[in-house]
């Protein structure tokens, strides 16, 4: 082994290091259940925004992201854009009220038990069919996270990809399982400001080597046309971006507002004064870390000449960056270690997210609520535990085909969750006619549009989504919005009780806000 890899190996021993003492450290805080998944309802305004951000920028950030850039131009950073909205319009929007209905909703502590509570459902109908729906889609998208990481081993210290997922996914499965919510949160503040530090120093670094007047040329050096690969209304090297395929980038924006594992850090911040801080600390975050993941795409093309990434290596951009920045041109090979950590931190600060989210919907929405309802807390927390185990183990198992893409996995992750739960989070919170039948008819509905456009052959042995180019999130959210109004109205009107709750969230009529 070369004296720089063993110091960037030593910055891996001691990152993983670190964060499973967190996981021990935050363990014996878990007193209960609302301990573990909520952490109290006691998080400040700084764990609070890189915690929701850094959970939901992903591997997919730091690999498929820029290497979506890298491949095809700054046409890609369509979906950067639509991210950015999107996270505003969460921050803006949602964050406030969502905190607010969930205490008013009997102190819910996910966001299935919100629907139950939210639409009074009885029959634990809702309940139901949204943990079923967060275990299938949380278990693709945990796998991509897993599957960045065994690349990420892969790429930089030649282990087997089998060898290097295993790794990774015993390490997020450790400090999850001892720590559960605020250990979670503890790990991805670290791993957010591990994350922008290392955005933003590389590929400024790789710029200044290149020359920033010379960008252009040396994009052409590569093979591409230097003026085509910076228009951002360009698609690959020649191709003109149709509008559905800037609606169905765009459209990745959509998604935020139903994805549990961002949604459960608004219901767990301290008060609305530290969400009020957490908004603008989050929003710079995201405009920062989108922005610089596309330069990482673009700069890195030049920067790597004469190596040219293809057949899938073009989500290594990132890494091959680090390693020629701090082990070529800069001999800093801890450094470029500590940064390279902080890819691994995108993909642990996600996984670790999606696993505690499914284990609160396998152990206190499905396995208390519906069939155990006098189960104890340290019931809850050993069920949530075998839970987090279980999801980690049959993710692990999707992500062991080391030709998986990670902006493929998360793609269609990210379309099922936005589909089925983000029509009916805004709906509830901001239209008082919403009854419950028009819920279920939602999330079923944009839950079973994905499948059917991402996973079924319809047309000539070819998906919809393929034949037509049209993201499945578009489609999925859309009619799960227009079932939920449609069945809304066509049934019974909420009772005066949820018409008085919806109201008192409205004015602010709420204790502990």
């Amino acid at each position: 082994m070369s004296n720089s890899m063993g110091w960037i190996l030593l910055a891996f021993v001691l990152y993983l290091f670190m964060m499973v003492v967190v996981g021990a450290v935050y363990a014996k805080q878990n007193s209960n259940s609302e301990d573990y998944f909520l952490g109290g309802r006691k998080l400040g305004a700084f764990v609070a925004a890189l915690s929701a951000q850094a959970s939901d920028m992903s591997g997919w950030l730091l690999m498929g992201l820029p290497g979506s850039v890298y491949a095809l131009g700054t046409g890609q950073s369509w979906i950067a854009i639509g991210l950015f909205i999107g996270t505003v319009c969460n921050w803006l929007f949602i964050s406030k009220r969502l905190r607010r209905y969930t205490i008013v909703a009997n102190n819910s502590l996910t966001l299935p038990m919100y629907f139950e509570n939210r639409f009074h459902d009885k029959k634990k109908i809702l309940l139901f069919i949204s943990s079923v729906t967060i275990v299938i889609f949380f278990l693709v998208y945990t796998a991509s996270a897993l599957a960045a990481g065994g690349k990420l081993f892969n790429s930089v210290f030649g282990i087997d990809y089998k060898i290097a997922l295993t790794i990774g996914a015993v390490v997020i499965l450790t400090y999850t399982f001892m720590g559960g919510f605020l250990a979670v949160c503890a790990t991805d503040f670290i791993q957010g400001t591990l994350m922008l530090v290392a955005l933003l120093a590389v590929p400024l670094i790789a710029l200044a080597m290149i020359g920033g007047g010379n960008l252009s040329g040396a994009l052409e050096q590569t093979g591409v046309d230097g003026a085509t690969f910076l228009n951002i209304m360009k698609n690959g090297s020649s191709g003109e971006f149709s509008v559905v395929d800037i609606i169905s980038q765009l459209a990745w924006g959509l998604g935020y507002m139903g994805m549990p594992h961002i949604l459960v850090r608004f219901m767990a911040v301290r008060d609305e004064k530290e969400l009020n801080k957490s908004k603008a600390i989050a929003i710079v975050w995201v405009a920062l870390s989108l922005f610089f993941a596309c330069l990482i795409g673009v700069i890195g093309r030049a920067y790597l000449y004469p190596t040219i990434l293809e057949g899938g290596a073009e989500e290594n951009v990132f890494i091959e960056m680090i390693i020629k920045v701090f082990n070529t041109d800069i001999n800093l090979p801890l450094i470029g270690g500590l940064f390279l950590c902080g890819i691994l931190a995108a993909i642990m600060s996600t996984a670790d997210s999606q696993l505690l989210v499914s284990a609160s919907s396998v152990a206190e929405d499905i396995y208390m609520g519906v069939f155990k309802k006098k189960a104890d807390d340290k019931t809850i927390l050993r069920v949530s535990r075998i839970t987090v185990v279980a999801i980690a183990v049959l993710a692990y198992l999707i992500a062991l085909n080391p030709n998986n893409s990670i902006m493929g996995l998360v793609s269609n992750a990210w379309a099922g969750l936005g589909s089925a739960f983000g029509p009916i989070v805004v709906l509830s919170l901001f239209w008082k006619r919403t009854n419950l039948q028009g819920a279920i008819a939602g999330i079923a509905s944009g839950a079973l549009a994905v499948i059917v456009w991402d996973y079924l052959p319809l047309v000539g042995g070819q998906t919809l989504g393929s034949v037509t180019g049209l993201y499945s999130l578009v489609v999925g959210f859309g009619l799960s919005l227009l079932c939920i109004v449609v069945v809304s109205l066509c049934t019974k009107k909420p009772t005066e009780e949820m018409l008085r709750e919806f109201e008192d969230v409205k004015s602010g009529n709420v204790e502990g806000i």
